[in-house]
């Protein structure tokens, strides 16, 4: 014998056709257990029952949200179900197989019961709470029975969510703590997809192994990015290339859409039919602790009793010194994009003010909507310094007398390929980790109760126990190979475009230096105004290429040589143009 209160509708029987919605709803598109063809099957068995048509082919009534929360949508903000709800003309009643897939708060059930009984409808559920179907019929605005009897059951789905909500979470956190177990839901983490835990860990569960796909689209961003391409032509090949983006590569490998909903501005949505790769979304994968196969939770490593990261996976995708070489990439990339002010310029991030020392930067006048006469200039109004001399200079000019110098200097030399071995710097880790310990410091003293007090203890004797671990470490340098290529940079510089160019003149540590252009109709480059060196250390076959250069230079003047160790200066400038 049941206490649950008896529906005043069972037994009634309907004789009229009505008009029905079928309702699908799902919260997560892999559960087999309430897949929408058990839902379809359902609906279809109690419309039968009740003389309820959804009609078919392209008239067919049907309500399906996929991957939408009852808990978190109202079931007038879902997609499909909304859509009906917009329009109660075209219709009579509405069917779900149970009443979690309606609604699950109490709030939910009172505005669909004020629906339905603003435009008289029925609400039918093939499995209600305890078995049986359940028939909220709002035709008739004067029976209070069926608004009544919806309160109970709305009530008993809340109380019942909350509770799943309660257990779901009790379980995340302890599987957080379980190394190498992965939940097991959700999208993992990108470079990793889940896997059977193996039978030597226990065999329960999940865990992460790396992902192939995922994992050669980390390789390439990182080779592209260690060969000096900036973080936003990575980011452009990857979608010229139709590469999915982390959010959409799980997409695609569940056979789902891409795209979907994200922030557009304060307080609405955007809709997207593909996210794209963009320098934000490499550079926060690539600083990702993920990669080193942590566990993450709210932003923070999930550390176990000696302060040590729970592992996700057994074969993290980067190792230690992988990690920190390519976050210190990053950072140095960081600030100068913040100054980055034209790609296209040749000597961005070379030239710069003799007066103040600060970067020019390439400005492009237009005459009748094309540029004229682009030239350099000293930006230190940007800056929010003072210049007591700000230069700025020809771009044609300076652009071809760098381009000569250094070819002069080193374009008969060979280059080589350097693969730089990773060492070991535990101070990344260490700083990290006392920040970790600091920030929970502040805590300190605001637990009220006496367990409070113990967990807090544990965690602050955990990361102790770490940072004295990492202060334990030495500290290991990289080691260079270095190959002969066969190539002379000369011929680097000829297959370069634009950007490959400046790199080469990054790297090999080129710095112009301009002063202040005094005042008269200049045809020229005055060479007076300009101070080329490099920085780099060339090789012994490089140097004496230089030193030769500037003795046949000199002789040709008839001056002295330079003294050994000074940079060589090209004495014929480059033809310049007005």
């Amino acid at each position: 014998m049941t206490n649950a209160p008896r529906n005043p509708l069972t037994g009634t029987v309907y004789t009229e056709t009505l008009r029905g919605v079928r309702c699908v709803r799902l919260s997560v598109l892999t559960d087999e257990t309430t897949s929408p063809e058990r839902q379809r099957e359902a609906d279809d068995a109690i419309a039968a029952e009740l003389n309820i048509n959804f009609s078919e082919g392209d008239g067919l009534r049907e309500a399906v949200d996929l991957d939408v929360s009852a808990s978190k949508v109202a079931p007038f903000d879902r997609p499909a179900l909304g859509g009906w709800l917009s329009r109660p003309d075209e219709y009579d009643a509405l069917v779900w197989w149970r009443f979690d897939r309606a609604i699950r708060s109490m709030s939910d059930m009172h505005d669909l019961a004020k629906w339905a009984k603003a435009h008289r409808k029925m609400l039918v559920f093939a499995e209600g709470i305890g078995g049986g179907k359940l028939v909220f019929d709002f035709r008739n605005p004067m029976d209070p029975v069926s608004e009544l009897m919806m309160t109970f059951f709305a009530f008993a789905a809340q109380v019942e969510s909350q509770s799943i909500s309660d257990r779901v979470t009790g379980a995340m956190a302890a599987l957080r703590n379980m190394a190498l177990r992965w939940r097991g839901g959700g999208r993992p983490p990108y470079g990793y997809m889940p896997a059977p835990m193996p039978a030597e860990h226990g065999g329960i569960g999940w865990t992460l192994v790396p992902d192939p796909e995922a994992v050669a689209i980390i390789e390439r961003i990182v080779r592209e990015l260690l060969e000096g391409a900036p973080l936003s032509a990575v980011a452009a090949g990857l979608n010229a290339g139709g590469v999915p983006s982390p959010r959409d590569h799980w997409a695609v490998k569940m056979k789902r859409e891409k795209g979907g909903k994200t922030g557009g501005a304060k307080g609405s949505r955007v809709v997207r039919d593909v996210f794209k790769w963009t320098p934000t979304v490499i550079g926060r994968m690539l600083r990702n602790p993920t990669l080193l196969g942590w566990k993450m939770h709210k932003g923070k490593p999930v550390r176990d009793a000696e302060g040590n990261p729970v592992m996700a996976t057994e074969k993290p995708i980067m190792t230690r010194e992988e990690f920190d070489r390519i976050g210190a990439l990053l950072d140095s990339r960081s600030i100068d994009n913040r100054e980055r002010a034209d790609t296209n310029a040749l000597l961005l991030r070379v030239i710069h003010c003799d007066a103040c020392g600060g970067r020019m930067y390439l400005s492009k006048p237009t005459k009748n909507g094309a540029s004229v006469n682009p030239f350099y200039k000293c930006n230190h109004h940007a800056r929010g310094d003072n210049c007591e001399a700000p230069a700025n200079i020809r771009a044609c000019w300076v652009d071809e007398y760098v381009e000569a110098e250094f070819l002069r200097q080193v374009g008969p030399v060979q280059t080589k390929h350097v693969v730089t071995i990773p060492g070991y710097d535990p101070a990344p880790e260490l700083r990290a980790t006392v920040k970790e310990f600091a920030e929970h410091q502040e805590q300190k003293g605001r637990q009220k109760s006496k367990h409070a007090a113990a967990e807090w203890q544990k965690r602050a004797d955990a990361l102790d126990n770490r940072i004295a671990e990492l202060e334990t470490r030495k500290k290991t340098e990289p080691k260079r190979i270095v190959t002969p290529t066969g190539r002379t940079f000369a011929d680097e510089w000829a297959e370069k475009d634009t950007a490959g160019r400046r790199a080469m003149l990054i790297e090999a540590g080129v710095r112009l230096n301009v002063r202040r252009g005094t005042r008269g109709g200049w045809r020229k480059l005055d060479t007076r105004r300009v101070d080329f060196t490099m920085s780099c250390e060339l090789d012994p076959a490089a140097e004496g290429v230089t030193v030769a250069a500037a003795d046949v230079t000199a002789e040709a003047r008839g001056d002295q040589p330079p003294a050994p160790g000074s940079a060589a200066r090209l004495t014929e400038p480059a033809p310049e143009l007005v």
